[in-house]
Parts: structure tokens; sequence; C-alpha cells
């Protein structure tokens, strides 16, 4: 049986923590930025922990 490939769009998405959480940038932080107030886009500009629902899929995607 093949070696499983991981996925290259959430290799460049995903980081991996020492304990093995999942983390992700937050979205709305791309473009148009004058419109967002700036506690809105400190707020988005820090990572967090992906969901619980999502966890299971990604992680098979990650190769993990």
């Amino acid at each position: 049986m093949p070696k499983m490939k991981t996925d290259s769009g959430a290799k460049k998405r995903i980081k991996i923590t020492g304990t093995g959480k999942l983390r992700r940038r937050k979205a709305f932080r791309g473009h148009l930025m004058e419109t967002k107030s700036s506690v809105r886009t400190r707020r988005l500009g820090r990572e967090t922990d992906l969901s619980k629902g999502l966890e299971k899929n990604v992680k098979k995607l990650m190769g993990l």
C-alpha cells in the first residue's frame, strides 16, 4: 500500500504544537484593513486552536 501524503494546503496553514494541539490563523486579516478597528485587527492577528469538530479530519490531512 502506498504511503499517505500530507495535504500541502493544510501543511502551510496549520501548525502542530509540542503537546500535539493544532493552531491556525484567523480569517479576515488579508485586505480591506482600514475599515476594521484596531481592536479587531489585533484580535484577528493572534493564532487560535482548531475547533474540535475539524480536528479529526485535519489530523488525517496532516498525516498524524
